[in-house]
């Protein structure tokens, strides 16, 4: 299906994937895929990509190795197969490969060079490319080459989808004519582009200010449709309202079925979504919030964005130590976004904050790791932290970035007697970079725009970005006349502080608690857990055994590790968390009352 029909004449031309174009007289370079979907049943797109009128000795061909948004190294490379080279004659031309993820092509300087190759795709997740008999999805950076030093050259997409199949989507614009086909202004908004195909249901679209934004999914579910789109436009509105811009033409919401996770892109988000999931009251909340995260990072981090991310380094890491910025406030403005527009009530509102302290706070990660390193060791410790038993010194900006925003907001509404706030913060990194300056900011600048729009210095919320110092949390929120409860309380049960995994028919420990009774016993991650007081179990046995005990009594556990099987008795202990819960304080004054409100509000 063609999404969008704006395009101009000139770039059908320069873009066109006719290959009597491509064999005829070549004044300027043009650059077209051909993806083909035969092979689905066995998960491969083929690829044909068309590099007309280069006329170099030779140019080397590169493949990203991971795409923006998730920050981690892909390795998309290796899912390429059968590399090959022809002349607009259908010659092979010479070629090697020069690094895992880059290919010479000796081209002696032809007007026209055809590479062709096969993507293995049979991962289901938003960062990567998947394709079967039903569906295909292309993350684009797992599919597209690019010539090397031409990321700025124009390009064109044509797919060729099964004859079963309905429709092809995706955020790039349609060439005027044809089906299927596409055009890119750059590589950078061609990999920002994913593709979604098969056969797919488009809901009834709603527009914004004239601008169309539509929602195409496969296998979407069972769920009332037109109340989600009222409610999805909804969220797009209170969105907008933060910065009072819509920047893109078009906006398309891709839900590619089953899957993993979401990623951002300038005018489309790709989600994994399930109809199902909006028939109860917290999954619908849930799914919204999810929808909104995408949806708001096409502002923050697309758009204002740390300096670091872009233009991109394709094949290394792009490191920030402002994450916490990009994805933390993102999470802080899905949940303002949600309340905003009537769709998450102030209980839900304060549980989600609750959510996010908790997370990070009763876990022995935030004595090691500040959310600024959390944010620049991302690319190795992974976007949740790192696993097993590593996942002790490490943080989620996910967490504590959305908990230092809402401190943040309330300390700017603070300063300034409730005229300016968070929102400020992020319309001025909006105007001021990404439209004025055309960039990304630095850190400095995002320092000084809250130091300057406050009007005050917030170099205590700083500490807390750039220090694992435990942030005053009853300070900052009783400027809005809330409270939190940082005390104490006791855990039920005996506490032992391992995590287990069944796998195959053998039980494995995936990770422990640091300064746990089984920590400090001398069990680890990965370690294989033989018996428990002389029976062999699994997880749910385990489990079992230990909901039978109190604090006090002592388990035998014999565990083979790298260093043999060893035997252990480990006394079980207790545990305290703090709850977090946030409320209201009954007897606020009214200028705490006013922040209150007008945060709730979007004032």
């Amino acid at each position: 299906m063609k999404l969008f029909l704006l395009v101009a004449g000139c770039w059908i031309t320069l873009l066109s994937t006719d290959p009597v174009v491509a064999q005829s007289k070549i004044d300027k370079s043009k650059m077209s895929f051909l993806v083909s979907c035969e092979q689905a049943a066995s998960h491969y797109f083929h690829v044909e990509f068309q590099c007309a009128g280069i006329r170099k000795d030779s140019f080397d061909l590169k493949m990203p190795g991971w795409m923006p948004g998730y920050y981690q190294i892909m390795d998309y490379a290796k899912n390429l197969e059968g590399f090959s080279a022809e002349d607009q004659e259908g010659k092979s031309l010479k070629w090697i490969q020069v690094a895992k993820n880059s290919w010479r092509v000796y081209s002696k300087k032809t007007p026209f060079v055809k590479i062709i190759y096969n993507i293995k795709a049979n991962t289901q997740f938003v960062a990567t490319s998947y394709i079967g008999e039903e569906r295909g999805y292309i993350a684009p950076c797992g599919v597209f080459l690019y010539v090397e030093g031409m990321l700025k050259h124009p390009a064109s997409v044509t797919i060729r989808p099964l004859a079963s199949w309905n429709r092809v989507a995706t955020g790039l614009d349609s060439v005027k004519g044809t089906d299927h086909s596409f055009i890119a202004p750059d590589f950078d908004i061609l990999f920002d582009s994913p593709i979604l195909m098969g056969n797919l249901e488009e809901l009834p679209p709603f527009y914004i200010k004239g601008i169309p934004h539509r929602f195409i999914g496969y296998h979407l579910g069972d769920f009332d449709r037109k109340v989600f789109m009222d409610d999805l436009k909804k969220i797009v509105e209170a969105g907008i309202a933060v910065i009072g811009d819509i920047p893109y033409k078009h906006y398309t919401f891709l839900a590619i079925g089953p899957g993993r996770g979401g990623i951002e892109h300038l005018n489309t988000c790709t989600i994994s979504f399930e109809g199902g999931q909006m028939n109860n009251r917290e999954s619908k909340v849930r799914t919204y919030s999810f929808i909104a995260h995408e949806y708001f990072h096409h502002f923050n981090v697309k758009r204002i964005r740390p300096i670091e991310l872009g233009p991109f380094d394709y094949d290394k890491e792009n490191r920030t130590r402002m994450l916490w910025v990009s994805e933390g406030l993102s999470v802080y403005y899905e949940y303002m976004v949600l309340s905003r527009a009537g769709l998450m009530n102030e209980e839900e509102l304060f549980r989600a904050f609750q959510s996010n302290i908790s997370a990070y706070e009763n876990k022995p990660g935030h004595l090691f790791q500040s959310l600024a390193q959390s944010s620049y060791e991302t690319w190795s410790d992974g976007p949740y932290g790192r696993t097993g038993d590593e996942v002790n010194k490490t943080i989620s900006y996910y967490d504590k970035g959305p908990a230092v925003g809402l401190l943040l907001d309330f300390s700017i509404r603070n300063d300034t007697k409730n005229a300016r706030s968070l929102d400020d913060i992020m319309r001025f990194l909006y105007y001021e970079y990404y439209k004025k300056k055309k960039r990304g900011f630095t850190e400095d600048e995002f320092r000084r725009a809250c130091d300057s729009i406050s009007g005050g210095d917030q170099a205590e919320i700083f500490e807390y970005v750039n220090t694992t110092k435990e942030p005053d949390y009853k300070k900052y929120l009783q400027y809005a006349g809330l409270d939190i409860d940082t005390m104490k309380t006791p855990v039920p049960g005996a506490y032992l502080g391992a995590n287990v995994r069944d796998r195959n028919d053998s039980l494995f420990i995936t990770s422990v608690e640091w300064n746990s009774p089984a920590w400090l016993a001398g069990l680890r991650g990965k370690d294989q857990v033989i018996s428990m007081n002389g029976k062999k179990i699994d997880a749910k046995e385990w489990r079992g055994m230990l909901a039978a005990t109190k604090t006090g009594d002592t388990v035998k556990i014999a565990a083979l590790s790298a260093n043999g099987t060893r035997k252990f008795d480990v006394a079980l202990g207790a545990r305290s968390e703090r709850s977090f819960k946030i409320s209201r304080i009954v007897h606020a004054a009214p200028f705490q009352t006013g922040i209150l409100l007008s945060w709730l509000n979007g004032k």
